[in-house]
């Protein structure tokens, strides 16, 4: 746990990339699995995740990000989309996955994937689009913690344009949105915030216990 702590001190949203330096197929499957293994409510990993190294991509996509360096300097770019609707076949996909996987009967899991369709298909479209764009956050944090413990430099990003985002990468088609983006690779020895101490509140502001 000393080291994890350790690397989370030495991590932070990294201003300027080293534009020359790339991760290695090794630690990119890393991150991936990662990402992959990530919490999820009811375990139904509702988004998928583009990693785009396309350079022409990118450059498209920086004037819709607030022209922000670190969309076209980082190694790779990770933009984490939830879907905008849910249905019966994405908990019927989940159930058979769940199922074949645990070598269980067919049908085994009908009740709790009957449970799933009471709670998450009577939402109203805006509520569903929300939950599933929380659960992109689950993953971002797995894939920011694992580039940590591979002292790979990460900066999570709100500041974009959605709209222009799902344009430009054809999400509207797929019924994905871009929730929340992560550029990824190697911190610029000129970039001056990885001197500056980490600030956070102290643990009497922060923790509450009852």
């Amino acid at each position: 746990m000393n080291t994890f702590l350790d690397h989370q001190k030495w991590r932070y949203a990294t201003k300027k990339f080293d534009a020359s330096k790339k991760i290695t197929t090794e630690d990119l499957n890393t991150l991936k699995e990662a990402i992959r293994l990530s919490s999820s409510s009811y375990g139904l990993q509702l988004y998928k995740v583009f990693i785009i190294d396309n350079p022409e991509i990118r450059a498209q996509l920086q004037p819709a990000a607030w022209g922000q360096s670190q969309i076209t300097e980082a190694s790779h770019l990770f933009v984490f989309a939830n879907q905008t609707t849910i249905d019966q076949d994405d908990i019927n996909g989940y159930l058979k996955n769940a199922e074949q996987t645990r070598n269980l009967p067919e049908g085994t899991l009908n009740a709790y994937g009957d449970f799933m369709k009471s709670k998450l298909i009577p939402l109203a479209e805006d509520s569903k689009k929300v939950w599933t764009a929380k659960q992109t956050y689950l993953a971002l944090a797995n894939l920011i913690n694992a580039a940590a413990e591979l002292k790979i430099d990460t900066t999570p990003m709100e500041g974009f344009d959605p709209v222009q985002f799902n344009a430009i990468l054809g999400l509207d088609k797929l019924n994905l949105n871009a929730a929340v983006v992560a550029a990824v690779g190697y911190r610029h020895k000129d970039d001056d915030t990885q001197h500056y101490t980490k600030v956070r509140k102290s643990n009497n502001e922060l923790f509450i216990t009852l």
